[in-house]
């Protein structure tokens, strides 16, 4: 494979797996990542884990304020091809149309599905039985631009949005490595997208995060999982805020609403049956099965 130069933009723990392939296949000159965050309760500053990344590999890093504003350290290291993955921010005309193989992103999602921030949550959230990851030609807008290759996989009844993270992670680095040859050589089919079947995957805000014992058990069991293993859904007990890690769900005759204690389960009932809480974290307490949580709770 032809060694190219390369700058790669990401933030999370998704993006690390894709960096991983072109450290091994290109010469990655610039990683570009968010700036440091304040992470715990302490609020220490830490670098996002694409910058430790780079950092331990010798990979200059730059954290911009506003790309849309400062990009020129970005075009001065002459990319041939710039990757995004996971960066989070919008990327401005002029480094799309800098690289001379162009700009390309790897979406979680199978577009033009869950266009946005959150495609994996969302389609945890919806009950979809597959997902998958999309490599794209980046435009102006938020990921529209022509799809080179799509991976799909199941969506398991079990998967939460940390195992399908990881999965997908996976799948995007092997998509990546697949076509980046093929992306060099020109060797590429590029494919419009449908407007007519796009949807979006917006943010995922703390208000979100609260449990409606209205809904139906199938749809509250999803957004369990969908916000599982962060931020965690919640909900409350006698007045106590917990937040929710593991569930599952019974459809059966049900009062929305009631907790029900019968040995070690509780369960809580919603429109068509009864949602029971298998691990939970108790706001300013570690996570830990019901079973725990009811033996300190035997006045519920």
């Amino acid at each position: 494979m032809q060694k190219i130069r390369v700058v790669y933009m990401g933030t999370p723990e998704f993006s690390l797996k894709p960096l991983e392939v072109l450290l091994k296949n290109t010469e990655v000159v610039l990683v570009v990542s968010k700036k440091d965050a304040e992470v715990g309760r302490k609020k220490i500053l830490t670098p996002s884990p694409v910058k430790e990344m780079a950092l331990k590999n010798n990979i200059p890093v730059f954290t911009p304020e506003s790309i849309k504003k400062d990009y020129q350290k970005i075009i001065d290291a002459k990319p041939d091809l710039i990757i995004t993955c996971a960066y989070g921010k919008i990327i401005p005309k002029e480094l799309i149309s800098y690289p001379r193989f162009g700009c390309i992103n790897i979406h979680a999602s199978i577009l033009p599905k869950y266009r946005g921030a959150a495609p994996i949550q969302w389609a945890l959230i919806n009950g979809e039985k597959e997902t998958g990851v999309t490599l794209m030609y980046m435009d102006e807008n938020l990921d529209t631009g022509d799809i080179i290759d799509v991976a799909k996989i199941k969506i398991d009844d079990s998967d939460d949005v940390g195992t399908l993270h990881d999965k997908l992670s996976e799948l995007g680095s092997n998509l990546l490595l697949k076509n980046l040859d093929n992306i060099i050589t020109g060797h590429i089919t590029r494919t419009k997208q449908n407007e007519e079947e796009a949807s979006y995957a917006p943010m995922i805000e703390r208000e979100m995060e609260d449990l409606d014992f209205h809904d139906s058990v199938l749809n509250l069991y999803n957004k369990i999982r969908a916000f599982s293993p962060w931020p965690l859904t919640r909900t409350k007990i006698n007045g106590e805020e917990i937040k929710i890690v593991k569930a599952h769900y019974k459809v059966c005759e049900s009062e929305i609403g009631k907790i029900t204690i019968n040995k070690n389960t509780l369960g809580i009932g919603a429109k068509d049956g009864i949602i029971y809480l298998d691990v939970i974290k108790p706001i300013g307490k570690n996570t830990m099965d019901i079973k725990s949580y009811l033996n300190g709770k035997r006045s519920i």
